[in-house]
């Protein structure tokens, strides 16, 4: 576990298992909500996270696995795919360059 500043966060992946459409939707939605910042958001499989991903968001439910495939990365997990505070708190900590922790 460590944390990162939201001024140097580059690259978010939204990391998902079965590829149902939520996590599409919320990286569509994070595209959007940090089109004005140098970041970049990739939806991905939970276990192919790429190299260089700064943060990784992906549902609690699959927190371990992402950590176990990404161990050096910073895993937010959040409960509900359309506006939880856990996604909402990374969106601020990039607009205001706090500190995100996973």
């Amino acid at each position: 576990m460590g944390s990162i500043n939201g001024k140097d966060v580059r690259k978010i992946v939204v990391a998902c298992d079965a590829g149902m459409g939520s996590s599409v939707m919320l990286a569509s939605q994070l595209r959007k909500q940090l089109k004005k910042f140098e970041v970049t958001v990739e939806h991905t499989p939970v276990n192919s996270i790429p190299a260089d991903a700064d943060v990784v968001v992906t549902h609690s439910g699959l927190a371990a696995r992402a950590r176990a495939s990404a161990p050096d990365k910073i895993v937010v997990p959040f409960q509900v795919f359309i506006g939880d505070p856990a996604v909402t708190k990374v969106v601020k900590a990039i607009e205001k360059g706090d500190e995100i922790s996973g």
